[in-house]
């Protein structure tokens, strides 16, 4: 483990700035730094989230099958029969790859840091979308995707993403850590709540 640089703050959760442009403006700008990057003509390296959607398809069996009793896993299933169809994204871009609440640090109502960046990589363009389905309102999540421009495909793309994360979230910490369990219910909850998906 390595400590760049001590900056006072809590970790993000799910609601705590759900209801903030200023917080969602803080996401795009974070968001829009990462892609700056150079990729160096690096590729996908094909570890975790990133690549192709349907390279998840064995695991989302798994997932679906052990939240059977804890979510609507029929209707479930069908989003992702959905999601994996989507279309390549395009290029990939440099993502920070994890961008969950507990990567995030917020002090004053303002993102101030960003934790667990050691996967920093070459990845999906949308793959960093996640961070307004894990952590904004509707309103919200229509700011953020206003302020970074991000296409149709983009955008579907990020949902299937952060879809993806949160069923193994439910049902893998359903009785070890109650927080990230009900960090993917929230999601979820987000994703089938919203008209447009």
């Amino acid at each position: 483990m390595a400590l760049q640089t001590w900056i006072e703050g809590e970790v993000a959760t799910p609601h705590g700035l759900s209801g903030s442009t200023t917080f969602a403006l803080d996401l795009v700008h974070l968001v829009a730094s990462l892609r700056q990057a150079d990729t160096r003509g690096r590729r996908f390296d094909g570890q975790g989230r990133g690549g192709h959607l349907s390279d998840h398809d064995d695991w989302m069996c798994v997932c679906f099958e052990k939240s059977e009793g804890l979510l609507d896993v029929a209707r479930l299933r069908d989003l992702w029969t959905r999601f994996r169809a989507l279309p390549s994204a395009g290029p990939v871009v440099m993502t920070h790859r994890d961008l969950i609440p507990a990567n995030l640090l917020v002090q004053g109502g303002r993102l101030v840091g960003v934790l667990d960046g050691g996967s920093f990589g070459p990845a999906d363009p949308s793959l960093d979308l996640v961070v307004a389905w894990h952590l904004l309102d509707r309103e919200r999540r229509a700011t953020f995707r206003c302020a970074l421009q991000a296409e149709d495909l983009w955008w579907k793309r990020g949902v299937a993403w952060a879809f993806q994360q949160a069923m193994g979230l439910v049902w893998y910490y359903h009785r070890t850590n109650p927080a990230m369990s009900a960090l993917g219910r929230s999601t979820i909850s987000r994703i089938l709540d919203d008209p447009d998906i």
